[in-house]
């Protein structure tokens, strides 16, 4: 995996874990549930009881699941594919929904933009204190605070702008139980996909560190068209609009 891959530009649902039962432990048939609490209502990314994998209830939440489910295939709307590091295969298609544009990629760590104390020239050694996204205050934005996203620089494969994506735009960035929300913040190589901030990655559970971080696999991307978060560091504004777009993107048929 490129664990930063801005230096290619510069040249040129709960994790069910099954915990095994003590040998004195009764089977489960056996136990008197009758004083046992009700489960814990499941917060968005992790799949409730109740629900079946891949299954969505307009009652519920945003499980990582059904977001999944939703983007299964791929109607593709890139003219060519994408490699997820230099010199691995270009395979990777940008796909097309009702509403959204979907990838499925690894996660490498994009630590650019403000100096920070987890990110900076020390701690990534591609570190570039800018960001292709600006916040309201003319800033560039926060990696270690603000979770966001790499789309690649417009070229002959796509042009993420021609889609109705834009910077500040809001993604949900789905890795194993847990759905982060995101906004569009920076800009990449024309040739890769599969990169986002140290927040993103945190949040996401996935090792933040700008030099040997990241996940080689696993990650779907979904950024919805014509979305704006505003101001565009505000996480909360992105975690309301995500949460949003999200439900009525697994509603639309």
């Amino acid at each position: 995996m490129h664990h930063r891959s801005h230096i290619y530009a510069a040249l040129g649902a709960v994790l069910l874990t099954a915990a095994a039962l003590p040998a004195t432990a009764h089977p489960a048939s056996a136990l008197d549930t009758t004083h046992l609490p009700p489960p814990p209502a499941p917060r968005d990314g992790a799949a409730g009881p109740r629900a079946a994998a891949g299954s969505f209830r307009l009652d519920g939440p945003v499980t990582a699941d059904a977001l999944r489910a939703k983007v299964q295939g791929c109607a593709r709307v890139s003219k060519g594919l994408y490699r997820s590091d230099q010199g691995r295969p270009a395979d990777i298609p940008v796909c097309g929904k009702k509403g959204a544009v979907h990838w499925k990629a690894d996660l490498d760590i994009d630590c650019d933009g403000q100096v920070t104390a987890r990110c900076n020239k020390r701690t990534d050694p591609w570190f570039h204190g800018d960001t292709a996204f600006h916040q309201s205050n003319g800033k560039p934005l926060n990696a270690e605070k603000l979770p966001y996203i790499v789309v690649p620089a417009p070229s002959k494969v796509w042009d993420y702008r021609a889609a109705g994506v834009r910077g500040g735009g809001v993604a949900a960035v789905v890795y194993k139980d847990r759905v982060e929300y995101a906004v569009v913040g920076d800009t990449g190589p024309a040739q890769l996909v599969g990169e986002a901030s140290y927040a993103a990655a945190k949040s996401l559970g996935i090792d933040p560190d700008p030099a040997r971080g990241g996940v080689a696999s696993g990650v779907t991307y979904i950024l919805f068209k014509n979305s704006a978060v505003t101001p565009i560091e505000s996480r909360s504004a992105a975690v309301k609009l995500g949460g949003e777009l999200a439900r009525k993107f697994l509603q639309d048929n």
